[in-house]
């Protein structure tokens, strides 16, 4: 019997799929890493007819986005439940781990390896190149933040050093070799030290100076509230300075790339879409695709902190111009400059966002940060869902306002007018 044809819409979706796949970086990155990891071996090793090398190399070609996106959760997941840097990159270290001493396990097994030995055996090289490979991550990283180059080619300029290298290493090539050695100790040893150094601030810490809380706040609600009152509290702080993110990051350079786009606006919420042109294996909205406009935070920060009484203590910092060009490290420069000889402390959550932030701060310099276990049903996604008792009563008002759709509406003494989601004082 024939089999059946596939109907001709089946066949367009397939095709579709296919070249979404083939269009994403990721992918594309993957298969450069699947051939460099190939070539490399095949080359240092002799290995060029080799099905297990060919089997380990077109897997790694596959898989590498879903592992990247698994390594992440882990780590994600990790900082959830503790708060603790170290914590989230040695989770994150020992699931790369676990993935690299399988591939180096199988192609010793497939007879690839011509000197494993050299390092110390393939345990030892699971582990050295493992470390490489987070420092590779890290640092690609931040230079990502401080506005050097593209994450994704950050990361792969790092990691195809670190293949090269580790099979030149694993042949016995003594200059390699040495490399392969300073290299991990060296880049992973640095990762796990910051890290450490970091957690470490966080226990031992002056009690005075300056907070700094950065976030999108979207919007601001009790918890965001509580933990600025124990940073004045618990660490005798001279006063926090809360700054909303403008347009983060990510979000700013998708809508440049024109992969992702605003699609339209509901109860003053600005929803995000993925575009044509998005990237299959990018995650654009890991904190959700529902933002309030930058100036609507901003006053719902304000009017929080005016009706907790916390005025003279809190400081809204909102510096568009600099966070355009410069991140939140270039706001911390400035906050430093307005205080000169202050301590900072970071305040954050332990969710993504939260640690997000944590790692900017972290590479600005000496920050002692104050981490914040969320445990409380509290969340700004629940909000924006619907959820009331959350936040404060001006916020409740604004955002009643906002879902209502009403060209204008009253709040705490004053008149603002709504455009599209963002607010104006009349």
């Amino acid at each position: 019997m024939r089999a059946a044809a596939l109907p001709l819409q089946d066949l367009r979706a397939i095709r579709e799929g296919l070249r979404l796949w083939l269009a994403s970086r990721s992918t594309r990155f993957a298969l450069f890493v699947g051939v460099l990891t190939y070539l490399s071996y095949a080359s240092m090793h002799g290995a060029w007819a080799n099905p297990m090398l060919l089997g380990v190399s077109l897997f790694v070609a596959l898989a590498l986005p879903w592992y990247s996106r698994a390594s992440n959760l882990i780590e994600q997941r990790a900082n959830h439940l503790c708060a603790l840097i170290t914590v989230g990159r040695l989770a994150r270290g020992v699931a790369q781990l676990g993935f690299n001493l399988a591939m180096f396990a199988l192609m010793s097994l497939g007879g690839v390896l011509k000197a494993p030995e050299a390092v110390g055996g393939i345990v030892a090289a699971a582990v050295l190149t493992t470390a490489a490979s987070l420092g590779a991550q890290f640092f690609g990283m931040v230079l990502y933040h401080r506005g050097i180059g593209d994450l994704t080619r950050n990361v792969m300029i790092g990691l195809s050093a670190n293949i090269v290298v580790t099979a030149m290493a694993v042949a016995g090539l003594p200059v390699a070799r040495e490399a392969f050695l300073v290299g991990a100790i060296g880049f992973g040893g640095a990762v796990l030290l910051v890290g450490l150094l970091s957690d470490l601030r966080g226990r031992f810490y002056p009690r005075r100076g300056v907070g700094v809380f950065f976030g999108t706040f979207n919007p601001f609600h009790t918890s965001h509230l509580a933990l600025i009152r124990r940073a004045l509290d618990e660490r005798r702080l001279d006063k926090v300075v809360v700054h909303p993110t403008v347009v983060p990051r990510l979000h700013a350079q998708a809508l440049a790339k024109g992969e992702i786009c605003i699609a339209r606006v509901e109860g003053g919420l600005q929803v995000y879409d993925r575009t044509e042109r998005a990237d299959l294996h990018v995650d654009y909205f890991p904190t959700g695709r529902h933002f309030f406009a930058p100036e609507t935070r901003r006053l719902m920060i304000e009017l929080a902190i005016a009706e907790a009484g916390l005025a003279g203590k809190v400081e809204v910092g909102f510096m568009p111009e600099i966070y355009a060009r410069h991140g939140f490290h270039g706001v911390v420069r400035e906050i430093r400059k307005a205080n000169p000889g202050m301590p900072l402390h970071g305040l954050h959550g332990s969710d993504l966002g939260g640690m997000y932030v944590r790692a900017i701060l972290d590479e600005c310099g000496w920050v002692y940060p104050m981490p914040f276990l969320r445990r409380d049903k509290v969340s700004a996604t629940a909000v924006r869902a619907g959820a009331s008792g959350m936040t404060s009563p001006a916020v409740s008002a604004v955002l009643a306002g906002l879902r209502a759709g009403a060209a204008s509406f009253a709040v705490g003494g004053r008149t603002y007018r709504n455009d599209r989601g963002a607010l104006a004082a009349d």
